[in-house]
């Protein structure tokens, strides 16, 4: 089977083009193609982000023609910094006007897969690696919190360039990991961001804390695995990935 997944990305993100493909690629019967549409947004901010977020009708109009499956709007702050619970209104508005252009494809969030996956993971407490300013990732951590969430600790990696987000050596990731107090935590989202990479931390981190470890990214592919209804059977992308009798929806 063949199922085409369509990504909604900022215009200066390099990575969930990257990492998608790789995680989705290890699939051992499914086969995915990626078609990606850019919204403008070069930094980090509040006003770029809300600029963006205004770019998204014409994307989504774009990927519909392509006869997408699925669509994966992939900027998870764009959205959690809009208010508590706005992915459900985003992912609602992008499932309506792809129905208007007469497209089946069901519509996910990079914020709303992360929400999804923490509870499919029945998490109560977790501890968070984001690249953002210090304001934006207390709005990311708010809003984990308001969805029943704890985060018990978090690190910023005060990073507004979203270029160089997507240039973030891995050790830095790993040292704020390592800086993170993990007493009590159920998951480690070692980067609630798609453009930050750290696929190949996933399955080291996992072993080196003996947790749960996932990010915006294996969240975002367990939720399209999910949604076009294809068994979750990924190695080496931690334990989520390899999860799927013991995740099994109701």
């Amino acid at each position: 089977m063949t199922k085409r997944i369509g990504l909604v990305v900022p215009s200066s993100n390099v990575t969930v083009e990257t990492e998608m493909p790789r995680i989705l690629g290890r699939h051992p019967d499914a086969e995915f193609t990626f078609h990606a549409s850019r919204m403008r947004m070069q930094k980090v901010s509040p006003e770029q982000l809300r600029a963006m977020n205004a770019q998204r009708e014409r994307c989504v109009i774009e990927l519909g023609d392509a006869g997408i499956d699925v669509v994966l709007y992939a900027c998870l702050v764009a959205i959690m910094s809009t208010g508590p619970g706005a992915h459900r209104e985003a992912e609602l508005a992008v499932a309506e006007q792809l129905a208007t252009g007469g497209s089946e494809a069901k519509a996910l969030s990079s914020a709303g897969a992360l929400v999804d996956t923490l509870n499919d993971m029945e998490a109560e407490r977790v501890a968070v690696v984001t690249p953002y300013l210090r304001p934006l990732a207390e709005l990311v951590v708010a809003y984990l919190e308001n969805e029943g969430v704890e985060v018990s600790d978090w690190r910023a990696l005060e990073v507004s360039d979203n270029a160089e987000v997507g240039c973030i050596p891995g050790d830095r990731v790993m040292e704020a990991a390592r800086s993170l107090d993990l007493t009590g935590v159920d998951v480690l989202v070692l980067s609630a961001c798609v453009q930050m990479p750290s696929l190949d931390l996933v399955q080291a981190a996992e072993d080196e804390f003996g947790i749960p470890v996932i990010t915006a990214a294996t969240a975002g592919a367990y939720q399209i695995l999910r949604a076009v209804d294809a068994r979750v059977d990924i190695p080496g992308a931690g334990s989520l990935l390899r999860a799927d009798v013991a995740l099994e929806a109701p």
